[in-house]
This record gives structure tokens, C-alpha cells and sequence, in this order.
């Protein structure tokens, strides 16, 4: 698909870093990593190396054209030789994300799509994880005291987790992901553990999305990001997947 260019109004493909009219970046841009599936079969292939559960189970179906609701999907039509990118909607409504002949840039629709999913999930079984033991905290402060029961409660109730992206505290960067803080010094980002702040942490939220303009490098393009990224799509067996918690109304 054709976008035109916020620089120039040149125009040129979806799927194209940068602008080869005025050499801007394309902020709609998806990266492509080392080690990221570039064809249907690597992406099965991943879907295997990773331990996730049945395509039935995770409504992600690689290489089949599913007609049922409720379904992400790729799959190549042989009468067309097109790679088509899907959703089927609650409603068997089907959205198509992509059409065309690059199998690359499909495979990397429907990946960024399940690792997206995936990280949800396990946001998911985090937070059922967390409920249950403020269960077991509060069972222990029954039987400790009540300013203890208090105390857990107000936790529970008040402490949620950092949003995704780019935060600066006190002068210094910092990235929150997948579970991790990051501080970029020397020019590179590191893991880091969580800052010290005062007052409401959004008050140092800078956006999810990188900046060029910014005094730091895109943390989505470092070495540490991209082992994170993918290591973080290993699924546990003792983890459950539950896709009612998808939004099976939206177009994508």
C-alpha cells in the first residue's frame, strides 16, 4: 500500500524505512530484526521454539485460511500467489491487515501481532498471579493484625504497574518493557532497576513511542531490547492462555 510522506507528500510503500524522495523516516515503520521470521514457515517454526499452545487455543493460525470467528491469520492463496493477513472478528466479520506479494512484510504483521498477544497474556496470568498471593497476604495479615491487613489492602487496591515506553526522572532516561527497567547512559541502553521519583510516576511519562529528537537512541533497535523481546515470548506451561481477554471487535 502507498502512504505519503508528512515531509514531502512524496509517495511511496507502507513498507519502506525511510522516504527515497527526501530520505525522511517512515514513522509507520515496522522493524525487522535478526532472527525474526521472514516467511510462514520460519514463523511456525517460532510458534514451535516458543512452547505456545495450540493454534486453537491462541487463535493465531499460520499458513491456514480459518473461517471461523474469533482468528488471526496468514496464509498465501495459490490462485493469486498474494500472502493474506486477517482477522476474523467476534461477529466472523473478516478484516483484512494485508494483500500483496511481499511475504516478508505479511509474516511481520501477524508476528508483531501474536508477540503483542502474547506479552497480554502473560500480563494477564501476572496480575491473576498478584490477586492470588494478596489473597494469601491478607490471610496472613488476618491472622498478624489489622493495621497489617490495611496496609496489604491499600497496596493492592492503589499500586498499579508502569506503562509502556520512555520515561525521564531526575535528568536520566529510562524505558520500562516487558517486565524491565532500562536507563540509557554512555550511549547504551541497560537494564537498571526501578528509579527513585517523587510523587505520581506518570508525571515523567514521555510517550510510548520514540522521538527523533531525543537526546537517546531508539531502544527498540539495541542488542538487550531485542534479546528481551524475544525471550520474553517463551511461554510457560503453567501459564494459562485465555482469548475471551482479546478484542475480537476491532479491526485489528
Amino acid at each position: 500500500m502507498k502512504i505519503k510522506c508528512e515531509y514531502c507528500n512524496n509517495y511511496m510503500d507502507e513498507n519502506e524505512e525511510k522516504c527515497p524522495n527526501c530520505n525522511a523516516p517512515n514513522k509507520d515503520y515496522k522493524r525487522v530484526g535478526e532472527g525474526v521470521p521472514t516467511t510462514i514457515e520460519e514463523l511456525k517454526t517460532w510458534y514451535s521454539d516458543h512452547h505456545l499452545p495450540p493454534y486453537e487455543t491462541t487463535r493465531f493460525f499460520i499458513g491456514i485460511d480459518y473461517k471461523e470467528p474469533k482468528a488471526f491469520g496468514i496464509y498465501k492463496d495459490e490462485q493469486t500467489g498474494n500472502f493474506i493477513v486477517y482477522k476474523n472478528k467476534d461477529t466472523k466479520e473478516r478484516k483484512i491487515r494485508y494483500e500483496g506479494k511481499d511475504e516478508k512484510y505479511a509474516v511481520n504483521e501477524l508476528y508483531l501481532k501474536l508477540k503483542e498477544e502474547i506479552l497480554n497474556q502473560k500480563n494477564n496470568n501476572k496480575n491473576t498471579k498478584n490477586k492470588d498471593n494478596t489473597k494469601i497476604l491478607l490471610l496472613v495479615a488476618t491472622i498478624l493484625g489489622v493495621s497489617f491487613i490495611t496496609i496489604i489492602t491499600l497496596f493492592a487496591l492503589f499500586y498499579k504497574p508502569p506503562k509502556n515506553g520512555y520515561y525521564t526522572i531526575n535528568g536520566d532516561n529510562y524505558y520500562y518493557g516487558h517486565g524491565n527497567w532500562y536507563i540509557y547512559e554512555n550511549s547504551d541502553w541497560k537494564r537498571t532497576e526501578e528509579p527513585n521519583y517523587q510523587g505520581d510516576r506518570e508525571d515523567y511519562y514521555d510517550g510510548e513511542s520514540y522521538n527523533d529528537s531525543s537526546n537517546y537512541s531508539d531502544i527498540t533497535k539495541s542488542d538487550i531490547y531485542k534479546d528481551d523481546w524475544d525471550s520474553s515470548s517463551d511461554w510457560s506451561s503453567s501459564d494459562s492462555w485465555d482469548s475471551s481477554d482479546t478484542d475480537w471487535s476491532s479491526d485489528w
